[in-house]
């Protein structure tokens, strides 16, 4: 039996600013905190956990080039991103189950989020409403994730109530028709201890005491560029492919009518003994050609990370399970407190690099490892 039908799910209630010196201390910490269950699910990721592993080392096959006599003092971390402006290159990734992390859900998240001043993403999978979130973001941007539906009108449905609650874009997950092969969530024999009240029109039950792969077998497997021209041609807003891992599908989603392109493996939880998403990002960019914005995630740690995502084609990043574990260790102070943190690390890797701005760091060159 699993551990959520055992007891109840205590997840942690604190909220407190943190004192940050890395987010690799916030993982080692959360993991004394949140059960067992939910700290596997959010922190595992697939099969032998390689390629989550090379998310984050293959950063080091790039190097930033330390530069002098550059005439920058207090670089400017600010930019755009369709059309909203945020105080530095780096939003929220859509998660799942953010309850997982501390009783406060993704109202928890969001709060933390507002008061950073950057965007939220709502993943269809989330523990909350969307009016509870909305109590967290209070007015502050948000896109919608969607898990597609295999009925159109349940997912019209689900982009209404998305608009409705003020998205300003959708994000089409694209690259998790079935649960990849998560071994720490079988050991533990982990199901959701809580509904999904935004997907749950389309499951056979509320999400509660459900596995992964129950859930996604009840969502859309066959996902093609005709979703993409669903999404356009019905929400009328911005719609961003995520899931991207080769240059190819960059080329069928902007053909579909993608508006940005999100490269991602979904933080490692999908196909193992893929590459490091960060090793993509450079072949992806040079097809993209900034038609279109990239959002780039999975394996974001430091400010280096940032930097040399953006120098490699990336215009924002988005940041997951650190801003979980935030989460957990100090609630919506803790979320902020992530975002504060990479933020002012990267604003110290800009003055070190001899780059004043965001656009001043997309024409950087980064040294080739031999």
């Amino acid at each position: 039996m699993s551990e959520n039908h055992k007891k109840v799910y205590a997840a942690p209630s604190k909220i407190q600013d943190l004192a940050i010196i890395n987010v690799f201390d916030l993982e080692k910490e959360a993991a004394g905190l949140i059960p067992k269950g939910g700290f596997d699910y959010i922190s595992g990721a697939s099969g032998e956990e390689y390629t989550k592993k090379m998310n984050i080392t293959s950063f080091k096959h790039k190097s930033i080039i330390p530069r002098v006599l550059a005439n920058v003092e207090k670089p400017d971390t600010a930019t755009t991103i369709l059309g909203h402006d945020i105080p530095a290159p780096i939003i929220m990734a859509p998660i799942a189950a953010h309850g997982l992390a501390h009783e406060t859900k993704e109202v928890g998240t969001a709060k933390g989020v507002s008061a950073f001043g950057t965007i939220m993403s709502i993943s269809a999978y989330s523990g909350a409403s969307f009016a509870e979130i909305e109590a967290g973001l209070n007015g502050s941007p948000r896109w919608f994730q969607i898990y597609m539906s295999k009925d159109d009108q349940l997912n019209k449905d689900i982009l209404d109530e998305a608009k409705a609650d003020g998205a300003t874009a959708i994000i089409l997950t694209a690259d998790a028709t079935l649960s990849g092969n998560r071994e720490r969530d079988m050991r533990n024999q982990f199901v959701y201890p809580f509904g999904m009240p935004i997907v749950s029109r389309y499951l056979t039950g509320s999400g509660k005491d459900m596995s992964l792969n129950n859930i996604y077998a009840q969502s859309k497997q066959k996902i093609s560029p005709k979703d993409v021209e669903f999404l356009v041609d019905y929400s009328g807003l911005p719609v961003i492919v995520k899931g991207i891992q080769a240059p190819e599908d960059a080329l069928i989603a902007i053909g579909a009518g993608a508006s940005a392109i999100w490269v991602s493996n979904h933080g490692g939880r999908q196909l193992d003994e893929a590459p490091g998403s960060f090793e993509m990002l450079p072949e992806i960019a040079a097809v993209v050609q900034k038609r279109v914005p990239i959002i780039f995630d999975s394996g974001i740690r430091r400010g280096e990370h940032i930097f040399k995502a953006l120098a490699s084609g990336a215009d924002i990043v988005a940041i997951g399970r650190p801003a979980l574990f935030g989460l957990a260790l100090g609630g919506w102070k803790g979320v902020r407190s992530v975002f504060d943190y990479f933020q002012t690390d990267l604003t110290r890797v800009m003055q070190l690099a001899g780059t004043q701005d965001i656009e001043h760091i997309k024409r950087t060159s980064l040294h080739e490892q031999k």
